[in-house]
């Protein structure tokens, strides 16, 4: 089933076996290992997580680039090829399967069976509302599809070149990149022609890196954001969201906060920033502490622990713990649920910065300064208008149109001879 040819590997029918894994550790210095197929600390993977922490990479950092390292280490062992023995027709094939095949779902916990059933099933599509990869009929975004994302393989594609860099760099990797960069990006410098005063564009691309589609920015409209505000079911959840909306906080940055961060009488509330980790204050609406002190309250009588060093957001059942982006993106997706709608926690943050710069007394580097960004080029990406509101825009303009033909024309001045107008126009007065 798997023979190789001149093409290379058949990979019709191949499914990528559910081996090894990515573990959270305790230790602060390898907040993530790599686990082979026999329960094995994959060294080289780990002197790669070291190099990334000395880069000032977070922790979620490490563990999306090892998510990706996962996948390239099962591929590798379903066919016996060592790591550091990959050749460009492997990756070649790797690059080739991520782009055509079906992505393999995980299992709920609960529904596997007690023998340890195989946790790489594909999950049935049929019956669902909306058919994965199909636009949303409400929010027309399109919902997850059974193939990996061009962003996906893109990102996995960069990782990997990094990580076979570095070990060639080390001296203990393959002598060539498995994954090289374009034949017409390898030579000469890059940028090596940029005009002063216009931004830097990416020459160095990876030979096999797709093309990503340029994402739209999204924004929740105010009806469709109310609906779901009045979804939520508790004022914690009230709370967080108003939050998201007002100061434009990431929605795992907001997650830091501590009790001692939230300052009612100022309208800030302090957050750690997920590049920099540095602190920040963030001003924020009054109704967000209103429904803040609201959910305190709540936590205080059903015995929550205070502390001013302890965290903001606490689950909201016992055993307390605090609360995690995976949590309260299952929050937030209940409430979508029950509208029929896909729209994100991230759409929150662009809700925020839309309604920010579209008010005239708040200048663009002030909206720069909340969303935490380094460049205002990347501010500019959340200010264009949703496609909800494009659509309504071009409606307008078909609606003016049609108007405009219909309004009687006014009759030609004295003088003109009618039919030479009419020859001349198509028409008569």
């Amino acid at each position: 089933m798997h023979r190789d040819d001149q093409f290379g590997r058949d990979l019709s029918g191949f499914v990528l076996p559910d081996s090894g894994e990515l573990r959270a550790t305790e230790n602060p210095w390898s907040p993530y290992e790599l686990l082979d197929g026999d329960g094995v600390v994959v060294e080289p993977v780990g002197a790669f997580f070291a190099e990334l922490q000395a880069r000032t990479a977070s922790p979620a950092t490490v563990r999306s680039y090892g998510m990706d390292l996962l996948r390239w280490w099962r591929f590798l062992g379903a066919f016996g090829v060592e790591w550091n023995r990959a050749e460009r027709r492997d990756a070649r094939d790797f690059i080739r399967w991520m782009q055509v095949a079906d992505k393999p779902q995980r299992v709920h916990w609960r529904h596997r069976e007690a023998d340890g059933a195989c946790a790489t099933v594909q999950e049935p599509t049929a019956g669902r509302k909306n058919t994965p990869g199909s636009p949303n009929t409400i929010t027309g975004k399109k919902s997850p599809g059974p193939q990996y994302a061009a962003s996906t393989r893109a990102h996995c594609e960069t990782v990997l070149r990094a990580f076979y860099d570095f070990h060639l760099d080390e001296g203990t990797g393959p002598i060539v990149n498995p994954f090289p960069l374009d034949r017409s990006r390898r030579g000469g410098r890059a940028n090596s022609h940029h005009e002063p005063g216009q931004p830097f564009r990416r020459e160095r691309t990876g030979r096999y890196r797709p093309n990503v589609p340029k994402r739209v920015p999204r924004r929740i409209p105010d009806e469709l954001f109310n609906a779901l505000f009045a979804a939520l079911r508790y004022n914690r959840d009230r709370a967080l969201l108003a939050f998201w909306v007002s100061n434009g906080a990431r929605a795992e940055e907001l997650l830091t906060s501590k009790q001692r961060d939230a300052l009612p009488g100022e309208q800030l509330l302090g957050v750690v920033r997920k590049g920099s980790r540095a602190y920040q204050q963030l001003p924020s609406s009054a109704d967000a502490f209103v429904w803040l002190r609201l959910y305190q309250e709540e936590a205080r009588q059903n015995g929550v622990p205070h502390g001013k060093n302890l965290p903001l957001w606490w689950t909201l059942r016992h055993p307390w713990r605090p609360l995690s982006y995976d949590a309260a993106r299952a929050m937030f997706n209940r409430a979508n649920a029950i509208l029929g709608s896909n729209y994100s926690l991230h759409d929150l943050r662009h809700t925020a910065s839309y309604r920010l710069a579209g008010d005239p007394e708040v200048r663009l580097t002030d909206v720069q300064w909340v969303l935490g960004h380094a460049h205002l080029t990347t501010t500019q990406l959340y200010l264009p208008a949703g496609q909800d509101e494009v659509i309504e825009h071009v409606r307008a303009h078909h609606s003016r149109l049609a108007k405009h033909r219909e309004r009687p024309a006014a009759p030609p001045a004295a003088g003109y001879n009618p039919d030479s107008l009419k020859n001349l126009f198509a028409r008569s007065w």
